[in-house]
């Protein structure tokens, strides 16, 4: 079985890196694969959801991304029976209360404010891929 890879919506060039840099540091070896908006993340999911194995091991979401954006695709993705199981973290740049109630009333498995502060920034992703790929038992 091929080792599952994390895909990081996301269409900021300086904050993907941010999670390239983050997972390095982390130790993180899984392979990264990156959509840049929710309509693209969906069409590798449902690409994917064909073959079990071929589903990330975490999906990593901004929520502000072009075309039907971070809300839509995790309404849609959990709507769906092949990817409703999926783990699926909302890293945003918002702390309005709306948007932390409604991702997690769609299913959203945490909510975490994106901070503006690099260091910050490296640090929550740091703590994200520790707890997801470390701590947690993932589904197979």
């Amino acid at each position: 079985m091929r080792t599952k890879h994390i895909l990081v919506v996301e269409d900021s060039d300086e904050d993907f890196e941010t999670v390239r840099d983050a997972a390095r540091r982390g130790g993180v070896s899984r392979p990264i694969v990156r959509a840049l908006s929710g309509d693209e993340c969906l069409r590798l999911l449902r690409g994917a959801s064909r073959r079990r194995d071929a589903l990330p091991a975490l999906v990593l979401m901004d929520l502000n991304t072009p075309g039907d954006d971070g809300r839509e695709a995790l309404r849609e993705i959990r709507g769906e029976p092949s990817l409703a199981a999926l783990p699926l973290v909302v890293l945003s740049a918002s702390a309005n209360p709306r948007d932390l109630q409604f991702c997690y009333q769609q299913g959203a498995n945490a909510y975490h404010v994106k901070p503006v502060e690099h260091a910050a920034h490296l640090l929550v992703l740091q703590q994200i891929f520790s707890y997801w790929l470390g701590s947690v038992v993932l589904p197979a």
